[in-house]
């Protein structure tokens, strides 16, 4: 089935086709699915953000003096985020000033822009990163050609120490960087004191709120013990906050706020030195679709601050019911208390092999996303919960205490005593195409990417053996390995 047909095809035969491809896609809506997609579970919100989107899809964001209702939308967008954030009139941080992107990544690169760009003076900056940090800071690093002091995190707090962040910070260094919360394990960190730091050294100070920020200010309204992390706190230059999770509009839309315009300032790229129009761009996309935005400001004015709050609350319960659950069985550990939206948890010595139990979930509708281990921190399971989680948490708590049974029959997962001596020892220049094609089909992957793989590319019901191989990999070869076998999934359809 080819994407342009010699004569062209009915729409609503098109439409079918579209719906029968998504039939392979995991739930992204009803609470199954604990990564990748956020469902308030309000009835009616998906047909108004499709509506709010249709009327601006064709919408230019490239030149905001032609389509004003955009620039209107997005103004309006940066300032809810900022009022949310400890921003705006009437705060410590009146200025506050921002953008709109793309997503959490654009977002971070930005930030990074900024500060690199800030201090053109500076042959070589380096930016301060803990390393439970998302890794779209690598990304960053790696687009912009800036390096990372990476900072290591306690394997207890699962934070940096901010003494370790400050001994991080040198002459070169343009930027400081702190999560609330970090994405694997859902954590704080100590931004206060990070800000401190950072500021004792004249140096930017980035909070990635990217993952919860939109959800904090609303857990710390119900009682909940949510430590400063704002514009509230003295030192933070910015912050980042995605509306396509917590304040639940579609993809893709972030926003990236700074302290003052002056510091937004080297965020803006301009060329006029060439015949065409003078090309200005606040964001990394010249040409932007107004569908995103407008989407965003429908579902924002629509749940409104009261439905937040309320949509928090169903959120804040459904993990405390999650977080009961993993305590209830045997073999099961949380990897921390949660303290924003996030379930961690991970295997006892006597527990059941977690790739196979995330096997078992899946069998039984459950959906969630398996951590490797890294740096003496164990593999684990990440939950992201969401509000339409609440409905069904007792059902997962059921599912969860069954699953675990039906690992400890089932027992872990065993490779060949060689492609795990060859996982450990392979270096990730000896890897090639060849090779990870030989290792997918050891693994059950069959012919990954061919012409006979099909709509669902050869992918295993059962992915235990495929992460268990990672998991035996050092990171820079899971790279190479995830690279590769990437590769193989994404050829054309001819």
């Amino acid at each position: 089935m080819g994407a342009l047909p010699a004569r062209g095809v009915a729409a609503e035969r098109v439409l079918g086709e579209v719906r029968e491809l998504r039939g392979l896609d995991r739930p992204t809506h009803g609470g199954r699915l604990f990564a990748y997609v956020y469902d308030p579970g309000v009835a009616g919100l998906d047909e108004l953000a499709a509506a709010a989107y249709a009327e601006s899809a064709h919408v230019n964001g490239l030149d905001p003096t032609a389509f004003p209702s955009l620039l209107t939308m997005e103004n309006a967008l940066v300032g809810a985020a900022a009022r949310v954030l400890g921003g705006g009139p009437g705060t410590s941080a009146p200025e506050v000033v921002g953008s709109v992107t793309s997503g959490g990544t654009e977002s971070l690169i930005l930030a990074v822009k900024a500060a690199r760009d800030a201090r053109p003076e500076i042959a070589t900056p380096r930016i301060v990163v803990p390393a439970s940090a998302h890794a779209a800071f690598a990304k960053a690093a790696h687009y912009l050609r800036v390096k990372i002091d990476s900072v290591p995190i306690d394997p207890e707090t699962l934070r940096p120490a901010v003494a370790d962040v400050a001994a991080a910070i040198g002459p070169e260094t343009v930027l400081v960087v702190c999560s609330a919360p970090s994405y694997a394990h859902g954590v704080i960190d100590p931004v206060t004191q990070i800000a401190e730091v950072a500021a004792a050294a004249g140096v930017r100070c980035h909070v990635d709120a990217c993952f919860g920020g939109w959800t904090l200010p609303y857990l710390r309204r119900l009682g909940e013990p949510v430590p400063a992390f704002d514009f509230a706190v003295p030192g933070v230059t910015s912050i980042s906050v995605d509306l396509h999770k917590y304040a639940y509009a579609p993809k893709g839309v972030s926003v990236l706020l700074h302290r003052d315009p002056a510091l937004r300032a080297p965020q803006y790229f301009a060329y006029a030195d060439w015949p065409g129009y003078t090309m200005i761009n606040p964001v990394i996309s010249s040409t932007r679709s107004g569908g995103p935005i407008a989407a965003a400001y429908a579902t924002l004015r629509h749940l409104g601050d009261d439905g937040y709050l309320e949509l928090t609350r169903r959120t804040r319960d459904a993990a405390r019911v999650l977080a009961d659950a993993v305590r209830g069985v045997d073999g099961l550990r949380l990897i921390t208390e949660p303290e924003s939206t996030v379930v961690c948890f991970t295997s006892t010595d006597s527990g059941p092999d977690l790739f196979v139990l995330v096997d078992e979930l899946a069998a039984r509708g459950w959906h969630t996303q398996p951590q490797l281990t890294y740096a003496g921190l164990p593999r684990s399971v990440h939950l992201t919960v969401t509000a339409a989680v609440a409905p069904r948490a007792a059902e997962f708590a059921a599912d969860l205490a069954e699953a675990v049974a039906a690992a400890g029959v089932a027992g872990p997962v065993t490779l060949p005593p060689e492609l795990l001596a060859l996982a450990g020892a392979l270096s990730p220049e000896a890897l090639t195409a060849e090779l990870v094609a030989s290792l997918a089909a050891g693994l059950g992957l069959g012919t990954v990417g061919g012409p006979d793989s099909g709509a669902g590319g050869g992918l295993p019901e059962r992915m235990a053996p495929v992460n268990t191989l990672l998991d035996a990999a050092p990171p820079a070869l899971r790279e190479r390995l995830l690279v590769e076998f990437v590769s193989l999934l994404q050829r054309p359809s001819y």
